[in-house]
């Protein structure tokens, strides 16, 4: 018995220092990873119907869900950065020729401050509108450059991330093809009962699905109505604007608002009333709505968290993570929520989630290789 014991525990190490050793292999393409597997979740659904229409013709059907999301996600966001790249150009030309209000705006607010934010900014030698200006004009050349693909500033990232965006469609073509057998087999070798194993996937599906899917809408919302908002008020680089409100989105109840809040500032600084109190109104009003109604349907009701917890847990796992940590932080909340739940009896075998009874039959199946 206790060489038996002690031939256990070896394996045992033996075990956790491969699986170890494995993550810290796969760790560069991590992101890729992640991606891959969260769009296997959403489209999965789609590449059924497909699957179906093909008669049974599984990896065709996989291959044609690509080729979909490539239609819908990755083109149409090639097209915006290029915009964007555009936009950025069109800003930094009138930064460096001068060719703004900016020392006047400069100037205005900072003859309405109070001492003490008067005070401060002169510590931090931030009353200087040219040196703002310029400072403002670098930092819109190197987005410009950024978003364009300059190879002299981007170098060997570029190559990194071709890598890794070839590799991310190639896993997501495999997934799609075998995800479910992928699963039953990582179930299968799971040291836990049905229910616990099925209940812990379903939270991983339903919550990646969920944030990825309502934080996405949310996002092409805010940023279409805030780019024509600002379109409306004549604020230029619309599209720009647009873009970084629908990235900042990304961050629950404040995201938006660090946008239109210096433009609104902006506005009324330049003495442009009618349109200051347009963006005010528009993004209180309408932008707000869109933001604590659809996010609530589209986020908290699928993963049945707080928007509270939403708000921790997706700025923590940006802090962390990076821009994966907006579903990264909140998938982690729920699997917290869901595992103290089953400790605690709260979720048994009689109300815990399951997986759909069609994708465990598929697992049981062989891929065709």
């Amino acid at each position: 018995m206790r060489f038996n014991g002690l031939t256990k525990g070896f394996f045992i190490f033996i075990l956790a220092l491969v699986t170890w050793a494995f993550f810290d292999v796969l760790s560069p393409y991590f992101s890729a990873i992640l991606w891959a597997a969260i769009l296997t979740v959403i489209f999965n659904p789609v590449k059924n119907k497909l699957r179906a229409a093909l008669g049974d013709r599984n990896g065709l059907a996989s291959l044609l869900t690509i080729g979909i999301i490539c239609l819908i996600v990755f083109i149409p966001l090639m097209v915006i950065l290029s915009s964007l790249a555009i936009e950025l150009n069109v800003v930094y030309t009138k930064l460096q020729e001068n060719n703004t209000q900016f020392p006047e705006v400069v100037a205005s607010i900072f003859n309405h401050l109070p001492d003490w934010a008067s005070g401060f900014l002169a510590d931090h030698n931030l009353t200087n509108a040219a040196q703002i200006q310029k400072k403002l004009s670098d930092v819109a050349l190197q987005g410009g450059q950024y978003l364009a693909g300059s190879a002299f500033l981007i170098g060997k990232g570029t190559f990194g991330f071709a890598i890794s965006f070839g590799i991310m469609l190639y896993l997501l073509f495999f997934l799609l093809k075998d995800g479910p057998y992928l699963v039953r087999q990582i179930l299968d070798s799971l040291p836990l009962s049905d229910f616990v194993k099925q209940h812990l996937f379903a939270k991983f599906v339903g919550v990646s699905r969920a944030t990825v899917k309502g934080t996405a809408v949310v996002a092409v919302v805010q940023g279409t109505l805030g780019g024509i908002a600002f379109a409306i008020a004549g604020i230029d680089g619309s599209v720009l604007w647009g873009a970084l409100m629908a990235f900042l989105s990304l961050v629950p109840a404040v995201g938006s608002a660090i946008v239109w809040v210096p433009a609104a500032i902006y506005l009324f600084a330049t003495h442009q009333l009618w349109q200051g109190l347009f963006i005010v109104g528009f993004f209180v009003i309408i932008v707000g709505l869109v933001d604590n109604i659809l996010r609530p349907l589209l986020v908290g009701k699928d993963t049945k968290m707080p928007d509270y917890l939403i708000l921790i847990t997706t700025l923590g796992g940006m802090e962390l993570y990076g821009i994966n940590g907006f579903v990264i932080g909140p998938l982690i909340a729920a699997l917290f929520i869901a595992c103290w739940n089953l400790f605690s009896g709260r979720d048994h075998a009689g109300n815990a989630e399951e997986l759909d009874a069609d994708f465990i039959e598929e697992g049981k199946n062989s891929p065709d290789l």
